[in-house]
């Protein structure tokens, strides 16, 4: 061992001083440690969330594979089997699904959560769906399936605890529209995930929510680092040398992530009672499904001290801790550029895959994608040092208070910029994440069932496909219906050459209106409607009604057919080139062969829960009828759910920089509360004081905001297109993240403001 390195035991020694000074110096001393392990405390417990994801997944996957039926499918009626069949409803913009059951025998199969079977009426409810028909705003889905509710689904059957879902007996069915099971449980059943998109949106969303809690935990561990500076100093006077100093630094940074774990364990404990009840019943889970999986805990427990003390040595190399004080290595140095774009260039480079459309079955794509996220979010994090000093030296002269902020971020602006970097990162990150969403669920919408331009819902016999003068009759006098007509889409070839597909529609004026926006319209009418770059049908051509085979009758596309633009329009079916939309009189008697029939319905906007007591009304003509409702659709999808999830998320993440600044911006007011209490002693008022706090506050979370949104819309764009969604900006999204990031960071720092009158008082004057 040579002379100049430590004996072991000597490590040992300047690392249990240093967790003797973290503990020590009083009620000062308490307060950074107590600082340290909030601020630590809050990123482990955001962290330990993330880390319980894969538990929450596979418990809830467990609970639902227990009730599937794939594995119990059987074709021979028998006296241990039953008939069922889904059905979805909705309430809302909630998702409710449910079973019918029908007993073939005595010893039925019985799905979890249920202790008997049901007869012909008796429903069991999940606790949630019990609650919401109670409640004073279930009236309109109150009875939508029946009155005789004989029990609630225990917690073996449930995803989680706000799942909306039910048990129906019933002896409707029969083997056309049921499936037979003599089990419930299908372990194996390939339920087929999520998508490849958004496989790689969640992929991306967990990486933009790790980095900023990355730079938020690397902020925590350095708050009383001023104090903790002049300990050391203190150190130095009675022999200790740099080497030392620097171990006891680790010292202390360790006890504070030490109490930084403990405190995100607490905090993980109070999150498994406080969050379930506050997710969407998509997501619904219940609390001991909260749990880390072990490996990720492990990673967590053992990187953050490890990546404490590394922070806290890197922090070090700026100072200079001399026997009679500290000196900082604050001179003006220029930042340069070149190195800090390495990362980002790099995270651009590993995009490549979204060149051209991402491979659905490429894990490797997906995980080269996610590392060029987070590398880009980084970069935002080297860049904005940069940035900050490059905007501050050119800003021109203000009044006292600009002048007071401008200098100090021109000498120093390291801890300003350490304190909105998380929020910075999360700006750029949720602008990608959220414009990506809304670009893949616009186009979702875009495709959906309705537009909702005449009809606002539309009702699918899923049981036979077809409908007729009792839908009409049925769904005539809900409360809030105004108009109920019936259509028929079939598809259509040319008559000489089968290959050549159509669609056709039928149906009367208002539909046509609806369909193809025209404005105005005559029973005979027909219009034809093309995408983009397709030639229009012409006139003459002979068509047979239906499929190749299906025996349609034919009829030719008069002369007097008039065109439409396809615009925002929907088509019944994509990848058809055109179809031509006719009024029952226009077809001459020519039978339609294999035809879909709906039900469109227009709503009154002005009547409370139209479209939920239209789906009552519905499931009374028919248990398995799906109404669809143009503006509510959507949000019963993966999408919609996805997209609360990220807004939950959006939110947490704000909440969790803004106590990370609010605590920072306090230390970085007591650190200085010398300096202000000797300008205040100089006349500078506590006004001026206050003023300046929030510009030297504002001019980085402005600078780090521009780069945000820049990053964040280009990334998204990346994103769009490698998904093969339609690319646009989302404005809205961008200025409500942005405005309500700067918005918490300005009342944040606004908080802190009444503590400057505490620390400028003239004890500040005082010195050692």
């Amino acid at each position: 061992m040579s002379a100049s390195t430590p004996p072991r035991s000597s490590w040992a020694a300047d690392l249990a001083l240093g967790a003797r000074m973290s503990v020590g110096g009083g009620r000062s001393g308490w307060a950074r440690l107590a600082l340290i392990a909030i601020g630590v405390g809050v990123g482990v417990a955001m962290l330990l969330i993330v880390a319980s994801l894969p538990s929450v997944v596979d418990a809830r996957t467990e609970r639902t594979d227990a009730r599937s039926i794939g594995s119990g499918v059987v074709e021979e009626q028998g006296d241990n089997t039953l008939l069922t069949q889904i059905v979805r409803s909705g309430f809302r913009d909630l998702g409710v699904e449910g079973r019918l059951l029908q007993a073939e025998g005595v010893r039925v199969p019985l799905p979890p959560g249920v202790d008997r079977a049901l007869a012909p009426g008796e429903i069991v409810l999940s606790p949630a769906l019990q609650r919401l028909m109670d409640s004073p705003d279930g009236e309109a889905i109150r009875g939508r399936w029946g009155d005789t509710v004989v029990g609630t689904i225990g917690p073996e059957g449930l995803a989680g605890p706000g799942e909306l879902t039910f048990y129906l007996g019933t002896d409707d069915l029969d083997e056309e529209t049921a499936t037979r099971i003599n089990a419930f449980g299908n372990p194996d059943e390939q339920g087929g995930g999520l998508g490849p998109e958004l496989l790689l949106l969640g992929l991306v969303g967990l990486a933009v929510m790790i980095v900023p809690l990355a730079s938020f935990i690397a902020t925590a561990v350095r708050f009383g680092g001023e104090a903790r500076d002049r300990r050391l100093a203190a150190l130095r006077l009675v022999g200790a040398d740099v080497g030392t100093t620097r171990r006891i630094a680790a010292g202390e940074t360790l006890v504070g992530a030490a109490a930084g774990i403990a405190v995100g364990g607490l905090l993980l404990l109070v999150a498994q009672h406080v969050l379930p009840p506050l997710v969407p019943p998509a997501l619904t889970f219940y609390p001991e499904d909260l749990r880390p999986a072990p490996v990720l805990a492990a990673l967590v427990v053992i990187g953050v001290p490890v990546a404490s003390v590394l922070v806290t040595l890197s922090a070090m190399r700026r100072v200079v801790v001399e026997p009679l004080g500290v000196v900082r290595r604050s001179e003006v140095t220029r930042r340069r550029l070149w190195w800090r774009i390495l990362l980002p260039v790099a995270g651009a480079a590993l995009l490549h895959p979204l060149i051209g459309g991402m491979d659905d079955d490429s894990s490797g794509d997906q995980a080269m994608v996610t590392a060029g996220v987070v590398l880009l979010l980084v970069g935002v994090a080297l860049l904005l040092p940069w940035a900050v000093d490059a905007v501050v030296g050119r800003l021109g002269r203000g009044g006292v208070a600009w002048e007071l902020a401008v200098r100090r971020l021109q000498l120093e602006s390291g801890a300003a910029v350490r304190a909105i970097t998380a929020i910075v990162v999360s700006v750029a990150g949720l602008i990608a994440i959220q414009g990506t969403f809304g670009a893949i669920q616009a186009e979702a919408e875009g495709d959906g069932e309705l537009q909702g331009s005449v009809f606002q819902a539309k009702v699918i016999d899923t049981r036979s496909g077809a409908v007729g003068q009792e839908w009409v009759d049925g769904l005539t006098g809900t409360p809030g219906v105004r108009d109920v007509v019936t259509s028929t889409f079939t598809l259509a070839h040319v008559e000489t050459d089968p290959d050549q597909l159509i669609g056709v529609e039928v149906g009367p004026c208002s539909v046509l209106t609806h369909e193809t926006g025209i404005t105005d319209c005559a029973e005979g009418d027909v219009i034809v409607v093309a995408t983009e770059g397709a030639e229009l049908p012409t006139p003459g051509t002979t068509y047979v009604l239906g499929e190749p085979g299906s025996g349609g009758g034919t009829w030719e596309l008069p002369g007097d057919a008039r065109s439409a633009t396809l615009g925002e329009f929907h088509l019944y079916l994509s990848g058809l080139p055109s179809t031509i939309y006719v009024t029952p009189t226009a077809l001459g008697g020519a039978d339609v062969a294999e035809g879909y029939e709906s039900v469109l319905v227009a709503l009154d906007p002005d009547v409370p829960d139209a479209v939920d007591r239209l789906r009552t009304t519905a499931a009374d003509v028919e248990m398995l009828a799906y109404v669809a409702d143009a503006e509510q659709g959507s949000l019963t999808g993966v999408l919609g759910t996805a997209r609360q999830a990220l807004l939950a998320g959006t939110i947490a993440l704000l909440v969790v920089v803004g106590a990370s600044l609010l605590v920072n911006v306090a230390e970085q007011l007591r650190e200085r509360r010398r300096p202000f209490a000797v300008l205040l002693a100089f006349g500078t008022r506590r006004r001026t004081l206050g003023l300046s706090v929030l510009w030297q506050v504002a001019i980085p979370v402005a600078v780090g905001i521009t780069l945000a949104i820049v990053t964040g819309t280009a990334l998204s764009v990346v994103l769009q297109g490698g998904l093969s969604a339609p690319i646009g900006i989302d404005w809205w999204a961008i200025g409500l993240i942005s405005g309500g990031a700067a918005l918490v960071v300005l009342l944040v720092t606004a908080a802190s403001l009444p503590l400057l009158a505490g620390l400028t008082r003239s004890q500040g004057l005082q010195s050692e």
